[in-house]
C-alpha cells in the first residue's frame, strides 16, 4: 500500500554557492527524483535560529509526498540522509547550523517504533533534548505538535493531516501554538 508522507526542510548556512532557498529548492528535486511522488510543496519561511542567536535564521518548509508501494520508512529515512551528505550535511552538534536538514515527519498512520518509545521521546525534558538523540527512526517526528517553523509550512500542504497519536490536525496543532511562535515563521 502506498503511504503519504511529510518531510520538513531546513537550512541557514550557505552550501558552495548556494543560499539555503537555493539549497532547499535543489533538495526537492532531488527528492522528486528518487522512489518518492511529489505532491505538494510549501512556500519557503524565514524563521529565527535555535536557540536564538545561534547562527544565521533558517529557511524552512514542508513538502508531501507518496512512497512506492512496499517502500519502508527506513528507507525513506536513507534517501533523505544520502541527499542531506549530497548537499554538504554534518552531523557535529545537535541542533547546530546546517546546510540541508531533511526531517521525516510522518509515515502514513504509522507510530514507530512502538507507542511507549514514541511517547518516551515525545515527553522527554527539554534539557535532554539538546544531549539525547534516539538510536531508531521516530515516527511521527516526537516534536511536530511544538514546533512553529513545521506547523506553520505544514499548514500550505497538509493542513487536515491527524496526528495518530495526540489526534490533532496540523491545523489544530498549529492554532495551540502561542501567537508570537507562529508571528517568527515569515513567508520569504
Amino acid at each position: 500500500m502506498e503511504q503519504e508522507i511529510l518531510i520538513a526542510l531546513g537550512a541557514n548556512l550557505p552550501q558552495s554557492h548556494n543560499r539555503p532557498s537555493d539549497t532547499l529548492k535543489a533538495a526537492i528535486t532531488a527528492i522528486g527524483q528518487s522512489t518518492l511522488t511529489l505532491k505538494a510543496v510549501s512556500r519557503f519561511f524565514k524563521t529565527p535560529c535555535f536557540p536564538p542567536g545561534a547562527g544565521p535564521d533558517y529557511v524552512n518548509a514542508v513538502i508531501r509526498l507518496r512512497a512506492g508501494k512496499g517502500e519502508k520508512a527506513s528507507q525513506i529515512l536513507a534517501i533523505l540522509h544520502e541527499i542531506e551528505e549530497e548537499y554538504g550535511r554534518t552531523r557535529d552538534v545537535r541542533w547546530g547550523m546546517r546546510t540541508l536538514d531533511l526531517d521525516l515527519l510522518s509515515y502514513g498512520n504509522q507510530v514507530a517504533p512502538s507507542r511507549d518509545d514514541y511517547l518516551y521521546w515525545q515527553q522527554l525534558p527539554a534539557d535532554e533534548q539538546t544531549v539525547r538523540a534516539p538510536e531508531s527512526l521516530i515516527l511521527p517526528h516526537p516534536r511536530i505538535q511544538d514546533r512553529g517553523f513545521v506547523l506553520v509550512p505544514a499548514m500550505d500542504v497538509a493542513p487536515d493531516w491527524c496526528h495518530p497519536v495526540l489526534k490533532l490536525t496540523i491545523s489544530q496543532m498549529c492554532a495551540a501554538l502561542p501567537q508570537e511562535v507562529r508571528d517568527e515563521v515569515v513567508p520569504i
